[in-house]
This record gives C-alpha cells, structure tokens and sequence, in this order.
C-alpha cells in the first residue's frame, strides 16, 4: 500500500441530515453517517474492505484525510 493518505470527502446532507463520504482514491465508496466520529469509524471498516475488493494490497493499512464541509447560514441575532 501506498504510504501516501487516501482522500475522502465528506459532506453534509442538510435535507437528510446526515454526512456523506466519497473518495475518488476509495473505488466504490459511498457511505453515510449522522455525525463525523461515526463516520470516521465507518470508514475504518469500509475503506479496507473495498480495497481489498478491489485487489490492493491492506497489509500496511490504509491512511486516509478525511476533508468534511457544510454550509450554514449566520444570521445576526435579533436586538
């Protein structure tokens, strides 16, 4: 395995209420949590296996930067 972290993107779904993961450096991941430690710890488990499923070799682990975004709205409180 590359020593190199993995990219993983994480936004949040407002209408759902959920974060959402994806990685172009994780083929196939798409997974979903309701907060970031979840998430992370999803991800642990997840990005493995699908790389493994994908015929990479896991014996060094796989180091990932996990990038999170959400947009809010600041609004001035009424005075």
């Amino acid at each position: 395995m590359n020593t190199k972290p993995l990219f993983v993107r994480a936004e949040w779904d407002h209408e759902a209420l959920v974060w959402v993961a994806t990685s172009d450096d994780v083929p196939g991941l798409a997974t979903e949590s309701d907060n970031l430690e979840n998430l992370v710890h999803k991800l642990k488990i997840v990005i493995p296996e699908l790389l493994e499923a994908n015929g990479m070799d896991m014996s060094e682990g796989a180091p990932f930067e996990l990038l999170s975004r959400r947009f809010e709205v600041a609004e001035r409180a009424a005075v």
